[in-house]
């Protein structure tokens, strides 16, 4: 049987408690997502909380479970995620992004990435690998990551783009219940996707309405433009809620 080529997924990761927040809507979305796609080979994550210089790669057989939070119930610090690597795989990703690409030997997974697959594929038992952005490239940069990497989807990767539609924790701690400002950027994001206009989504600071308020800093909105390149041209939207400024929205990304 032919092997499916996969689509490419960007989700809204939002606080580390959504891992355990039963009553939050993108909780129950992402139980259900892995059953409704093609299982993986292996999933390759690109998380808003990993940034280096240049492009690294996790080449770890085993993968530890990283708590890179600080301030949350005891339960959330038992949570565990020890899906295998897959070094093999670590290396032909560095081969296709080129140098300066290294792999990391030792590196696991931070809560950007396991915390949704947590949720997605339970079980832990598909290989995993994450791999780190370059913040102060800015999107063309990483639509072009997302681009070389986009082989990997015929050969049953699911790469998952993991950040947030909006991200700005300032006023998350001190935000009332008008999302407005955050629902404008939203809607605004949901048109760019869904009729492929990545000239817009390239000048998303310029173009999309309260776009320095709803990311202060890039790095939660920079996966997105992975999951882009690696996709097909137009977005589908699977999920859209809100934990207060966070916008949890999913897409889904395929030709």
């Amino acid at each position: 049987m032919p092997m499916s080529t996969l689509p490419t997924l960007f989700v809204s990761h939002g606080s580390p408690m959504l891992a355990l927040d039963e009553g939050q809507p993108a909780h129950g979305f992402l139980r259900k997502l892995g059953n409704t796609l093609p299982r993986p080979e292996a999933i390759l994550v690109i998380s808003a909380h990993w940034e280096t210089a240049a492009p690294r790669v996790t080449g770890a057989v085993h993968l530890d479970t990283i708590h890179d939070f600080y301030g949350f119930p005891e339960p959330l610090y038992e949570l565990r995620y020890p899906a295998p690597g897959d070094h093999a795989l670590a290396k032909e990703v560095a081969r296709l992004l080129g140098p300066p690409t290294s792999v990391d030997p030792v590196r696991g997974l931070d809560h950007g990435a396991w915390v949704p697959l947590l949720l997605m594929y339970p079980q832990h038992d598909i290989p995993v690998l994450q791999l780190s952005l370059q913040t102060p490239l800015g999107p063309v940069h990483h639509l072009k990551i997302g681009e070389a990497l986009k082989p990997l989807r015929e050969r049953g990767v699911l790469i998952l783009a993991s950040g947030g539609a909006t991200h700005n924790l300032r006023e998350y701690f001190h935000a009332s219940d008008d999302h407005k400002p955050y629902e404008d950027f939203a809607d605004w994001l949901h048109a760019a996707l869904t009729r492929g206009d990545r000239d817009a989504l390239l000048d998303y600071r310029q173009r999309a309405p309260q776009a320095a308020r709803c990311h202060p800093t890039e790095e939660h909105f920079l996966p997105l433009f992975a999951a882009l390149g690696a996709g097909g041209p137009k977005a589908q939207r699977l999920h859209h809620s809100f934990d207060r400024t966070l916008c949890m929205d999913a897409y889904i990304f395929q030709d």
